[in-house]
């Protein structure tokens, strides 16, 4: 069977906004203030949670920046579990395609570098968790992307074809766990970044989810 894997962040939905607020809500339990916005430091936030914190902690020049990443990083996860869907949407078109990909006998999952949790949380709170064949997260297996094992977890569970399967994404990460799993993949172009992503040379870009139907029959006939 052929398999379709999303990345979540970025890719799925749109979650910056959330995530920004978290890492702000954690600089303040550290007696720092809020030094992420929103819109400006999107690109920063689908990096992930230590991405946002580092960056802050450039801003605030402070001496020991990994100290305070390592603390403020679980608050940030229990601020951004407690608001997880308050900005974050689901892009144009993301799921009507999911459901055209399923109805052509193609099988869906997820692999992301969001805790298994806390996604799993996101995907119910959106609606959306039962259109998903496979679901793997950043503490799902002892690796995490851009290992390929995560992205071969995802199609295995999901029932797919390695040979036949490939990666939606929208950053770097993605690109070098696809290229790690000797797989095509296809890049969002609609996040902060852009149309900037193909310098990644990715096998496809997406600047639509419209789009998808053509670059999956051209990438796994």
């Amino acid at each position: 069977m052929r398999c379709v894997i999303f990345d979540l962040d970025g890719t799925l939905a749109d979650t910056a906004g959330d995530l920004i607020c978290a890492a702000n809500a954690a600089l303040g339990v550290l007696g720092h203030a809020p030094q992420l916005v929103m819109g400006a430091d999107d690109a920063t936030a689908f990096r992930g949670g230590r991405a946002m914190l580092r960056l802050a902690a450039e801003r605030l020049a402070l001496r020991d920046a990994e100290a305070m990443v390592e603390a403020g990083y679980p608050v940030l996860l229990e601020a951004y579990g407690a608001a997880i869907d308050a900005h974050t949407r689901l892009y144009p078109g993301a799921m009507d395609a999911v459901f055209r990909l399923k109805a052509n006998g193609i099988a869906v999952g997820i692999c992301t570098n969001k805790p298994a949790g806390l996604a799993e949380t996101l995907l119910t709170r959106l609606g959306i968790r039962g259109e998903f064949a496979s679901m793997i997260g950043a503490d799902t297996l002892p690796v995490r992307k851009p290992d390929p094992a995560p992205l071969l977890a995802a199609v295995q569970q999901a029932g797919g074809a390695a040979e036949r399967s490939i990666l939606i994404g929208d950053t770097v990460t993605d690109r070098e766990t696809a290229r790690a799993a000797g797989r095509p993949c296809a890049l969002v172009t609609f996040g902060p970044t852009g149309r900037a992503v193909a310098d990644l040379q990715p096998e496809a870009l997406i600047d639509h989810y419209d789009e998808l139907d053509a670059v999956i029959d051209r990438l796994i006939p």
